[in-house]
């Protein structure tokens, strides 16, 4: 069995920690803002391990776009590598787990359409772009 690598922030911690021991039933909205998320299952590109990281429920039909926002910093967060080298995941929307495969959105319409249906779902995501120079990554994950 492969180890399990918790976040190291702690409410990113506990926020996971309480929606898988919940079963979905609670930690099902972020920090408190009442904004549905998910949790993204996801293997380590460096350790191999598994990682749990919440995020914005973006669903678009049965796909689900993932945003590599990190508030607008000027890094992209972790998992974003993770997920360029390790495609695989399972995200666990509530009580639901899907095996799900990633990719990076690359091509600029779908890129655009998609950036659209994750500000609308979450209108601080224009703001992140806004605040850094990086171009935030946009992934969708579709069913496997």
């Amino acid at each position: 069995m492969t180890d399990y690598i918790p976040p190291a922030l702690d409410w990113v911690r506990e926020q996971v920690e309480l929606y898988e021991s919940s079963g979905g039933t609670e930690g099902t909205t972020l920090l408190d803002t009442g904004m549905p998320c998910i949790l993204v299952i996801h293997t380590g590109n460096k350790t191999g391990a598994i990682r749990k990281i919440p995020l914005m429920r973006v669903e678009v039909d049965g796909s689900y776009v993932l945003i590599g926002s990190m508030g607008g910093q000027p890094k992209n967060p972790t998992w974003v590598y993770n997920l360029r080298a390790n495609p695989d995941v399972q995200i666990r929307d509530k009580t639901e787990l899907f095996e799900m495969r990633v990719r990076e959105v690359s091509n600029e319409q779908e890129r655009s359409m998609l950036w659209q249906a994750a500000a609308s779902a979450y209108p601080p995501y224009d703001d992140y772009q806004a605040k850094t120079t990086r171009k935030i990554p946009v992934f969708i994950a579709e069913p496997r």
